[in-house]
């Protein structure tokens, strides 16, 4: 009988890993959805430059047949008898399990974060998103005063990493473009909240310096050092230097961290400090070595610290998995690998980016398109990115603008 291998997780780490093993497994793959998500394109997908189809394939289109594939939550897992249990009922025995769940977002236990604040982790928090903005646009008519206008324009971002960057450059972006468009008086207000001392800490000087040139251009206001205190339907309240100030807005974004996900909070396996799974540099868990570990949940020394919690790091950790179980399964040496920066590309409004690449960085409408050539490559599948760069190339990433409600397709 061919072995059982489960994989639990439907994103970079369990996929990769699912299509780097051989069909001389039973395979199972268990996610929450129906469909694979790039995320590094998420943002692209908020401003219509690719389609839901691009950066969220089906597993059924994506994994051929001989990878089983079940969209009922876990229950849990018995690893003494080596299983594990759905919530439909069913139970998966394995002689392999991979963990890659991936993580949730941390609203940090702050008041009225987790009830009113947006998530962005998925096709609908980028549709939530999208249809606020067009609300808040078509709640003001064209003869508002700029200061009512502003107040009645103001997204709030919270967390300054790349996401935060990356998300608050696209909306100011399509904001003001839909100004233009709709002859409305002022300007939108867009503002990144970080609590550390600058954004995006784990990027080099040079790609900075292209960061900040998009952020004053777009017109997004900054605001490090200073922390969130509350969040409710209409507003949210910040502290700089001890003073609270509450700001009113059409819409709170968080993306200011994860925490790990529910699922392995409960399990029994050896962890750090933040909780994620402690792993060998073989990927494998301290506590059992037929359970291996990936993603925003493990936890590898062997890596670049700046590849924490990139997809990036799932991709590579994933070719590693899938070699190492089947070195376990096989008997055979398992390997370790040192993870480190493929490089660093990251968007900036709906015209530009910047890349970081062989240790120079470029900007610009050159480095936009050299990001999506890089993530052509970095797609599941040589069909689906024989698909999807056709698409790019023939049909343009062009943004689609916030029009009315009763305009929008």
């Amino acid at each position: 009988m061919k072995k059982k291998i489960v994989i639990v997780g439907g994103g970079f780490g369990g996929v990769f890993t699912a299509l780097d093993l051989p069909d001389s497994y039973d395979i199972t793959l268990v996610s929450d959805s129906d469909h694979f998500l790039f995320k590094p394109l998420l943002y692209e997908y908020l401003s219509g430059e690719v389609e839901a189809w691009h950066i969220a394939p089906r597993y059924d289109e994506l994994l051929d047949e001989r990878i089983t594939i079940l969209t009922s939550p876990v229950a849990g897992i018995n690893f003494s008898s080596r299983a594990v249990s759905l919530t439909d009922g069913e139970s998966l025995p394995y002689d392999a399990l991979v963990l890659a769940p991936g993580a949730t977002t941390n609203f940090a236990g702050v008041p009225g974060a987790a009830q009113f604040a947006l998530p962005f982790r998925a096709l609908a928090d980028a549709d939530r998103l999208r249809r606020r903005m067009v609300e808040a646009l078509d709640s003001v008519p064209p003869d508002l005063p700029h200061q009512d206008v502003r107040k009645a324009l103001t997204f709030v971002i919270v967390g300054g990493g790349a996401s935060g960057v990356e998300l608050s450059t696209k909306m100011a972006d399509l904001l003001n473009d839909a100004f233009a468009r709709r002859a409305l008086q002022g300007e939108p207000r867009v503002l990144v909240i970080e609590m550390g001392d600058r954004l995006v800490p784990g990027m080099g000087h040079q790609i900075r310096e292209f960061v900040e040139g998009a952020l004053h251009q777009s017109h997004v206001e900054v605001h490090t050092q200073t922390r969130v205190v509350r969040v409710t339907e209409k507003s949210v309240t910040i502290e700089h230097d001890e003073t609270e100030t509450e700001i009113p807005a059409a819409g709170v974004v968080w993306v200011g961290g994860v925490q790990v996900n529910p699922l392995i909070k409960e399990l029994k396996l050896e962890k750090n400090v933040r909780g994620l799974i402690s792993v060998q540099p073989t990927l494998q868990t301290i506590s059992y070595e037929n359970v291996f570990a990936l993603g925003d949940i493990a936890f590898v020394p062997d890596a670049t610290p700046t590849l924490a919690g990139t997809a990036q790091l799932a991709l590579q950790e994933a070719r590693l998995a899938a070699q190492n179980v089947k070195a376990l399964l096989s008997g055979d040496h398992l390997q370790t690998k040192h993870f480190e920066e493929l490089g660093e590309a990251v968007s900036l409004g709906t015209e530009r980016a910047a890349v970081l690449a062989g240790g120079k960085a470029f900007g610009g409408h050159l480095a936009r398109q050299a990001r999506f050539a890089m993530y052509t490559s970095r797609l599941p599948t040589w069909q689906h990115r024989l698909r999807v760069g056709a698409s790019w190339f023939f049909e343009g990433t062009t943004p689609r603008p916030l029009l009315p409600l009763g305009l929008n397709r």
